[in-house]
């Protein structure tokens, strides 16, 4: 079973925590997570983009000069792509880029976010996260003594306000509670920052 050293919103040590092996400690599965980040970022695309077909544009009902005699290319429709007010080859439709994950192969790749971050050093656990103020300047006050110099993903057992309102200036912060993580925010975040009792909702929601 891993463990991992505690420390308090100061940097200083505050014991350690022993993590679920079937959470924190598996072989990352390098497959199952680039299928959940590329349905992650599928399901943001719109889908809505649209233009017109040569079947879609109107007009170009008759021949726009007859076929020989006039030295110029053979044409039939003036709605061809080539000609101005033509349509569109190959026109985009609207269209859902919905990508279906197996919930086991979501799972999978949860776990083995959560193991590749421990693995490489970039998992940060805090004992508790309140501030007295939300203001910026304490929140990068907190993330400087954690050691914290590039993007990272704080996630906390619940929503909590003031620690939202403090780093929503901060450009390589990103909040999340321990019930709406994905994927894709852990794999991009250079460091993942997680409270003892985010830890413990993790593990209670993706041990087996």
């Amino acid at each position: 079973m891993p463990t991992i050293p505690v420390v308090t919103m100061q940097g200083k040590a505050a014991g350690e925590i022993s993590l679920n092996e079937e959470v924190f400690g598996i072989k990352p599965n390098v497959g199952a997570m680039h299928l959940v980040v590329r349905s992650i970022l599928a399901a943001r695309r719109q889908g809505t983009q649209s233009a017109l077909t040569r079947g879609m544009v109107r007009g170009g009902g008759r021949k726009i000069y007859r076929q020989k005699g006039t030295g110029r290319a053979r044409h039939h429709s003036n709605r061809a792509p080539q000609f101005r007010h033509g349509g569109v080859v190959f026109a985009p439709q609207p269209r859902k880029y919905v990508i279906k994950v197996p919930r086991k192969v979501r799972r999978l790749a949860m776990r083995s976010a959560l193991s590749a971050k421990l693995a490489s050093g970039s998992l940060i656990v805090v004992d508790k996260l309140e501030l007295e103020e939300a203001k910026t300047r304490v929140m990068a006050k907190v993330l400087s003594d954690l050691g914290v110099t590039k993007s990272c993903l704080l996630v906390l057992p619940e929503a909590n306000e003031a620690v939202r309102r403090a780093g929503n200036n901060l450009p390589n912060l990103t909040n999340a509670c321990a019930d709406n993580i994905n994927v894709y925010d852990i794999l991009r975040a250079d460091k993942l920052v997680l409270t003892k009792d985010a830890v413990m909702a993790i593990q209670e929601v993706y041990a087996s």
